[in-house]
């Protein structure tokens, strides 16, 4: 089971079909929506400010969430994929995002919807992504327009089958 904890009074809340991995840990002030998936050594830490996931969040392996006391919370939207070993930090994730594998999204950045961020990717503080793009490199620009095809092909496809495995490993 999860390690799931309670930071000053307050336990995180979970929507219906989430799933949690094994030795994944979410604490404090978290809340997250339907068919969420936080996976194995991830770890979503709402201590010191608060944490809302949409519906249809996959937290991959190794993933960290976390936020900048009483300065930046969390947010993030629904139909949102954190890739694995990516850190989100204090900042903001609006609908039908990627964040790629080993990708760092910093306090304050702002991820409009439809955004691709590509693996190892370093968005400032203070960024703000606009919608229908992807970006890459350190820091992260924007490098070209997200396409129908790669939209539904990445983005839309791995939050999905993210729902599927989570049913492969329910007990």
């Amino acid at each position: 089971m999860a390690l799931i904890k309670s930071v000053n009074g307050i336990e995180p809340k979970f929507g219906k079909n989430c799933y949690l991995a094994e030795n994944a840990t979410i604490v404090g002030d978290v809340e997250m929506g339907d068919d969420c998936s936080v996976w194995f050594q991830a770890v979503v830490r709402g201590d010191v400010h608060y944490i809302r996931m949409g519906n249809k969040v996959n937290v991959q392996d190794g993933a960290v969430i976390h936020c900048t006391y009483k300065r930046a919370p969390t947010n993030i939207g629904n139909n949102v994929s954190i890739g694995h070993r990516a850190i989100v930090h204090g900042c903001t994730l609006k609908d039908n995002v990627l964040v790629g594998m080993g990708a760092i999204v910093m306090d304050h950045a702002v991820v409009e919807e439809n955004v691709l961020i590509a693996a190892g990717a370093i968005v400032l503080e203070n960024s703000h992504l606009e919608s229908g793009f992807i970006y890459a490199g350190v820091p992260a620009r924007k490098v070209k327009a997200l396409s129908t095809d790669t939209f539904k092909d990445t983005i839309e496809r791995i939050a999905n089958n993210y729902i599927m495995y989570a049913d492969w490993f329910r007990e």
